[in-house]
């Protein structure tokens, strides 16, 4: 992996996610003739073009056809080469839902299915193109390990790690061009290991994928009205860094779990799932993301703030919710 500076950091961000993970994907099958792209019809949208020009051997285009890509995808992981499949949220996680269901999950085939365009990024595509349940569905296959990357730098990282993985793997890429910035230096990334944003504080913010990016920036919103609060980037959605959530609920007084998904069946609810389970005493924990709704479409960055998922909306809903609690705490 080349070496993560603020040059390197910004150039990512500039391509956005798709043409990050197709430049990543590029370069680690160029060295790697094991490594196979299947892409239904997104070539180019997927960030895979260039892929499937210097690469030809290596690429796979099935067409519009989701689920034949799942069930070939399999095939070829089944025979030993390493798979990468790729297509937009909700056809990777709902259209081709059986598919992932039986080849990846009761079989083990350790496909990579990326999907991209997860959340609100496909803006003017509208709900058809949205990816805001597809964690919720998921989440429910057995042995299926689930990644949201923060930044483009996360993406690299998270490509690089599931080269050789022997699971099958869930990557949601959020976010469109010129994507906010967390890493420019080196770190640790291993899947099902969360990453300290900041020390635990008395207040934390959990997210996954782009939002950690606002909610860092909410955090700084949140300083200036005295309230203290860390974040923590919880990639790995499945399996949860169990250790990591047993810190927060012994060291603070609020747990906010912040995604660009619905409320219902995301980081958040695993979360909830966990902690219900393992009995463990925490504090209040509020789940903010997307209400039960199809929303309105727009350009991305309207969406953010009409979901209130921008730094300014985050750091609004916190403050609000933290008024609520401490009103509750007094009665």
């Amino acid at each position: 992996m080349s070496e993560i500076s603020n040059s390197s950091a910004r150039a990512l961000a500039r391509l956005g996610p798709r043409a990050t993970y197709g430049q990543t994907l590029t370069t680690l099958a160029g060295a790697d003739r094991n490594i196979i792209a299947i892409s239904a019809d997104l070539g180019r949208s997927s960030g895979l073009d260039r892929f499937s020009r210097e690469l030809p051997d290596q690429f796979v285009n099935v067409g519009i056809a989701e689920q034949t890509m799942v069930g070939c995808a399999a095939g070829l992981a089944r025979m030993g080469f390493d798979v990468f499949a790729s297509t937009f949220a909700p056809f990777a996680s709902m259209r081709a839902s059986e598919q992932v269901r039986m080849n990846m999950g009761y079989m083990r085939e350790p496909v990579k299915l990326v999907a991209l365009g997860s959340g609100l990024s496909m803006a003017y595509l509208g709900n058809s193109h949205f990816g805001l349940e597809d964690v919720a569905v998921m989440r429910t296959v057995p042995g299926l390990t689930i990644i949201s990357p923060a930044d483009c730098v996360e993406i690299q990282k998270t490509l690089y790690a599931c080269v050789g993985y022997g699971q099958p793997v869930y990557m949601r890429l959020t976010g469109a061009s010129s994507t906010p910035i967390i890493y420019t230096s080196d770190y640790v990334f291993e899947i099902g290991r969360a990453v300290w944003l900041t020390p635990v504080r008395k207040i934390m913010l959990i997210s996954s994928g782009t939002t950690v990016a606002h909610c860092l920036r909410a955090t700084e919103t949140l300083a200036q009205m005295d309230i203290e609060a860390g974040v923590l980037n919880m990639h790995t959605i499945k399996p949860l860094d169990e250790n990591a959530l047993e810190k927060i609920a012994q060291e603070t007084d609020a747990i906010f779990v912040i995604e660009e998904h619905k409320v219902a069946g995301g980081l958040g609810s695993a979360i909830l799932e966990y902690y219900n389970a393992a009995s463990i005493s925490c504090p209040p924990i509020i789940l903010h993301g997307i209400a039960d709704r199809f929303v309105e479409t727009g350009d991305y960055a309207f969406m953010l703030k009409q979901n209130r998922l921008d730094a300014e909306g985050i750091a609004g809903f916190v403050r609000e919710r933290l008024g609520a609690v401490v009103s509750a705490d007094e009665r």
